[in-house]
C-alpha cells in the first residue's frame, strides 16, 4: 500500500494532522518530517530523508506520496531527495495539493489500493477543489 510522508514546519501540526489521516484511514503508514533539528519551527533536509526512507520501508514496493506545508520546505525536500539513491527516489512522488486536504484525500485512495500516481493525483486535486458551497457567499452565511 502507498505511504505518506507529510512535510512541514510544525511537528505539532503534523502530530494532529497524522492523528486525522490515521482516523480517516487507518491502514495507510504515514511518517513526518517537522520542526528543526533543534526543536524550533521549520525542516531539516537530515529529518526529511529520514521520513523518506521509514515511510519506503512501509510501503515497500508501493512506494510514497510526499506532501509539504510551505514551499520552503520544497528546498530541504530537494536536498533530503538528493541523499537516496536513484533506485530509492524512483518511488517518490511528489504532490502540489494543499498538505491537509491533500493528505486526507491520498490516504483514504491509497487505502483504497490506487498506485502512487493515483495517490498523488487525489492530493493534487484538492488544490481547486471548493470548500464552501457556490451560493455561500452571494447572500448565504455571512
Amino acid at each position: 500500500m502507498v505511504a505518506l510522508v507529510l512535510v512541514g514546519h510544525s511537528p505539532a501540526l503534523l502530530r494532529a494532522l497524522r492523528e486525522m489521516v490515521g482516523q480517516a484511514a487507518p491502514a495507510v503508514r504515514v511518517a513526518t518530517a517537522g520542526g528543526t533539528l533543534v526543536g524550533g519551527l521549520g525542516t531539516s533536509a537530515p529529518g526529511i530523508r529520514d521520513a523518506l526512507r521509514a515511510g519506503l520501508a512501509a510501503a515497500g514496493g508501493d512506494g510514497i506520496v510526499v506532501l509539504l506545508d510551505l514551499g520552503s520546505a520544497a528546498m530541504a525536500l530537494e536536498i533530503a531527495l538528493e541523499e537516496l539513491d536513484r533506485a530509492e527516489r524512483a518511488f517518490v512522488v511528489v504532490s502540489e495539493g494543499p498538505l491537509v486536504e491533500g493528505a486526507v484525500r491520498a490516504a483514504v485512495e491509497a487505502a483504497g489500493g490506487a498506485s502512487r500516481e493515483a495517490v498523488r493525483a487525489a492530493a493534487d486535486a484538492e488544490r481547486t477543489a471548493p470548500k464552501l458551497p457556490p451560493d455561500w457567499l452571494a447572500g448565504g452565511a455571512a
